[in-house]
């Protein structure tokens, strides 16, 4: 029996892009009917994060003209992550399987054949890993491996060079479910699921049009919220920095209490400044690091719903299809 693909596409601000993306696509998806590994059931979902753009419009336009296109509406925007997950989540119950994809074009959409194989083959999510960073400057190249690398060494357990192009089986998207937090960081909670897994290598390429969401700002805060939402290392990092500095008070008290037992103290301001500047310091980066943590605790027990969809454009003959 055939399998059923459904495509998930979040989509903010990507007008130029989208004609070209859902063409492409239509493309690979008659492909992979043609060579009988999807069923003809299969969909791809275009997530509308809350743009500002004809993005909507758009998408509305290729649900007339092509059944083939599904459209999720956002009540507003929720950011990349959470139109994700609306969008894994909304078509969960129709899918056997679901890859998620960016809208730039950038992840090479060819790589879909070996993760549906793989998938065929018994695994529950394959992961798409880009095997170069060619079309990327000298300062992202260094700044993206570096991310994935602190990620790790802080234990936020990452796939390295891997960001949100992935299959997920429809059993892998029920794992998923389960995980409540408001926090969302798909990179690293996908691997919490377990299961079978896998990856396919692929070459990522140039964004075919429009800019980028994630500049330099972003992507800080996208790291800083990753650790903070997979890892409680910081605050361990930081209870050893005190006690490391315990002791060195410690080792000083003694040092003073011999120079002023022996006469040799000696009035500094150099020392005193030095060492209010070093320990104010210490104190406001513990601070923020335990606020931030305390900011996360706040978000998640309000328990406020991660997305609201407004509407979901599906083929209406496909859904009665499933009912019966």
């Amino acid at each position: 029996m055939k399998r059923t693909l459904y495509v998930v596409i979040p989509c903010y601000n990507e007008e130029e892009v989208l004609p070209e993306t859902t063409r492409r696509l239509a493309g690979k998806m008659a492909s992979l009917m043609e060579r009988g590994l999807i069923s003809v059931k299969s969909r791809v979902a275009l997530v509308n994060d809350g743009s500002k753009d004809r993005t909507w419009e758009l998408i509305c336009a290729c649900h007339r003209d092509n059944p083939l296109f599904c459209g999720i509406d956002l009540s507003k925007n929720r950011g990349h992550q959470n139109a994700l997950l609306a969008g894994l989540m909304t078509v969960k119950e129709h899918a056997d399987m679901v890859i998620s994809m960016d809208a730039d074009l950038q992840d090479d959409i060819d790589a879909m054949d070996e993760m549906v194989l793989k998938y065929l083959d018994g695994c529950d999510i394959v992961y798409g890993v880009r095997s170069k960073r060619k079309t990327d400057s000298f300062f992202k190249r260094v700044t993206a491996e570096g991310f994935y690398r602190v990620m790790n060494f802080l234990g936020a357990n990452t796939v390295f060079n891997h960001a949100d192009y992935r299959l997920m089986s429809r059993r892998a998207l029920e794992g998923l479910e389960s995980f409540g937090e408001v926090n969302l960081f798909l990179r690293g909670i996908v691997p919490m699921i377990g299961y079978r897994t896998d990856t396919v290598l692929y070459e990522r390429s140039e964004r075919f049009a429009g800019e980028s969401k994630y500049p330099l700002k972003k992507m800080i805060s996208f790291a800083l919220e990753g650790i903070t939402s997979l890892s409680v290392k910081p605050i361990r990092f930081i209870t050893g920095l005190g006690f490391l500095v315990f002791l060195a008070s410690l080792v000083m008290f003694v040092y003073i209490l011999v120079r002023f037992f022996t006469g040799n103290t000696v009035t500094g301001w150099s020392s005193v400044a030095a060492s209010v500047w070093l320990f104010g310091g210490l104190m406001l980066l513990a601070l923020g690091v335990v606020g931030e943590y305390i900011g996360k605790i706040y978000l998640e027990v309000k328990h406020r719903p991660r997305f609201i969809v407004r509407s979901f454009l599906h083929d209406q003959e496909q859904e009665e299809q499933e009912k019966r």
